[in-house]
């Protein structure tokens, strides 16, 4: 259907910005710039506020304001109680408002650096962003990082509000040098109108009217820019269709349907659809909503589609237009921001989602980390907290997405904490990797199952996990004695041994820990697929690195042995005298004293050898395993 062609109706669903729609902005910057005053002044001078509103925000200014006896407009958005006490903002704060042109949602961002994952939330769905800047302290590092976000996050309209000109003698010329400074930061970043405003939030100063005190500013004011700037959202009808199945809609057996969002594009009745992943196509028979079926679904309308046959469609998938396809890839570059406070480390495994895809990722380099002072590449090792890097990533299965320069929604993912479930990530897809669609496994004709019947056993990993001189490696060895004895095939994978060889170029950060644990999986991993019990003896102190080695091999076929002893004991033995040489100092990152141990939550085996003998403790092992049915 050509543009012509789509009704008035479909034109009004669509409008997402632009005349007569909403402009979703954000506003940002350094802390204490009057973010949340500029917004307070907006609600006030749009005479949206009831009486007994304004009434209560004159006795909240009084209690809480730092304004004196005037009305500190910042209070309208700082609704906890925390950030009224504090006089900042902590979490963001989302407003609705209008005009007599436009209804506008605005997101009230925190300043402080700590809260900077608050204010890229708040940036991952605005059309434009206001950058505040307080015209006594000009332009910041955070300032600079904001604005860098603000970009990283699709927003292409930017305007820099320079507040606070009253306590600058509304200075004409410090206004056009902080204008200067923001351009060499924002210039080639790629925004599509930078837009530059002298202000006064806490006055109302070119906010709604002109200001008779900055007469030498001939521009729109804030509001007049916000009514009429053009964020182009009808472009959205241009991209190709885009639908990630939310829900498979099953209500009976004369009903099959699929129900998730539109979030790109367009679908009529009749037209082709073709599922990312499998590309099989299907047409759609009918599209269903609460309120009666459509002939066009569009962008952002929650729609169920039916097909006119049977094709495997499950959650997470997306539907797409055939002539446009995402790309389907398990490798790809992605630029992230990272937002906690435990560091990023290459090869550490998480949960990506993307859009209604899940799946276990992890990044497999860091190709350079950003300096938010200077936009210049920098070498890194690791990501810490706020801080803007280049990645690649591995995910475990197949995920369908596009670039996020094309489209916001099906470009963009985070990174979650598999133990904790925080979000540490969230990242923007730059392209696929061309290895992702060039390898593939060959299927060989001998597998692991003909392995494992010629030798009579069942193949497994036993992961010996604790403390230095609990006693991982003297059980590990005992136990691969005895499977011997009993003419069981075996190997064994320990700590000091693969880093004489495999591993002798780690040391012992947290990041080369992680490295090492990621080696050594995937080289048990062969080791289970030629049909073998491999013992593995590994402080490996980190949970999330025992778990991606557990989901690198089949249910059952894992088996985590927690070798508990309390350090005290461990210390006593010290048979290779590192504990003496870590208290001295002579070695640092010791697991136990200066870097941490997470024990296993739930090992299939939990030895306590400080209650038992090793050989006790290896004949335990061999129990576990005979009832397992491991030993044929």
């Amino acid at each position: 259907m050509a543009d012509g062609d789509v009704s008035r109706e479909v034109r009004e669903r669509l409008t997402r910005a632009g005349e007569g729609g909403v402009l979703r902005f954000i506003t940002c910057g350094s802390v204490d710039d009057g973010k949340s005053t500029l917004i307070g002044r907006l609600l006030y001078d749009s005479k949206l506020l009831f009486e007994d509103q304004i009434k209560t925000l004159e006795r909240d200014s009084r209690k809480h304001g730092t304004t004196g006896e005037e009305i500190d407009f910042a209070l309208l958005l700082d609704g906890l109680e925390a950030e009224r006490e504090q006089g900042i903002t902590i979490d963001v704060a989302y407003r609705f408002f209008n005009t007599d042109k436009r209804k506008f949602i605005v997101a009230d961002t925190p300043g402080h650096e700590q809260y900077t994952r608050n204010m890229a939330t708040g940036a991952s769905t605005a059309d434009l962003a206001i950058i505040l800047v307080d015209a006594r302290k000009g332009v910041l590092t955070q300032t600079r990082r904001h604005t860098y976000i603000a970009n990283m996050m699709g927003i292409r309209h930017a305007v820099v509000a320079v507040n606070k000109m009253d306590l600058v003698g509304n200075s004409r010329s410090t206004f056009h040098q902080i204008v200067s400074d923001y351009m060499k930061v924002a210039e080639d970043l790629g925004f599509k109108s930078i837009t530059a405003i002298p202000i006064s939030a806490r006055y109302g100063d070119n906010i709604f009217k002109r200001s008779d005190s900055l007469k030498w500013y001939d521009g729109p004011t804030l509001m007049e820019h916000l009514e009429r700037v053009d964020t182009a959202a009808d472009d959205i009808l241009e991209l190709p269709f885009r639908f990630p199945v939310q829900w498979v809609n099953r209500p009976n057996l004369d009903f099959r349907g699929f129900s998730g969002t539109v979030t790109a594009g367009r679908l009529a009745k009749g037209g082709q659809i073709r599922v990312a992943h499998s590309g099989k196509e299907a047409a759609v028979s009918r599209i269903v909503t609460a309120d009666g079926d459509l002939d066009e679904a569009v962008a952002g309308e929650a729609v169920t589609l039916v097909l006119d046959r049977e094709i495997d469609i499950a959650r997470g998938d997306m539907l797409v237009d055939p002539k446009s396809p995402p790309e389907v890839s398990d490798q790809f570059a992605a630029e992230i921001l990272w937002m906690t406070d435990e560091k990023m480390h290459p090869g550490r495994s998480y949960l990506l989602k993307a859009g209604c895809q899940i799946t276990p990722a992890s990044v497999t380099t860091l190709k350079h980390k950003l300096n938010v002072n200077t936009f210049e590449k920098e070498p890194g090792k690791s990501l810490d907290l706020n801080e803007i890097g280049v990645c690649t990533l591995s995910t475990s299965k197949l995920i369908a997405f596009d670039h996020y320069a094309d489209q916001r929604e099906t470009g963009s993912f985070i990174l979650i904490d598999r133990f904790t479930n925080q979000t540490v990530a969230a990242g923007m897809i730059e392209f696929s990797l061309r290895r992702a669609s060039n390898i593939h496994t060959y299927a060989m004709d001998v597998d692991k199952s003909r392995r494992a019947a010629l030798k009579g056993q069942k193949p497994a990993i036993l992961w010996f996990t604790g403390l230095s001189g609990a006693g991982k490696s003297t059980i590990a060895n005992l136990v691969e004695r005895k499977l011997a004895g009993n003419g069981r095939h075996t190997y064994s994978l320990d700590g000091d041994n693969i880093r004489q060889g495999l591993n002798r170029d780690l040391g012992f950060t947290d990041a080369d820990r992680v490295e090492n644990i990621r080696r050594i999986g995937d080289v048990a991993k062969l080791f289970v697929d030629a049909g073998l019990i491999v013992t593995c003896s590994f402080i490996s102190p980190f949970r999330s690195e025992r778990q991606m080695v557990r989901e690198q091999v089949e249910a059952g076929e894992f088996i985590e042995v927690f070798v508990d002893a309390p350090i005290e004991l461990c210390m006593q033995r010290d048979p290779k005298g590192l504990y003496a040489k870590a208290r001295a100092g002579k070695i640092r990152n010791f697991t136990g004293l200066d870097s941490p141990y997470e024990p296993p939550e739930a090992p299939e085996l939990h030895i306590r050898t400080a209650d038992m003998s090793a050989d006790e403790a290896a004949e335990k092992v061999i129990d576990e395993l005979v009832k397992r049915g491991l030993l044929g």
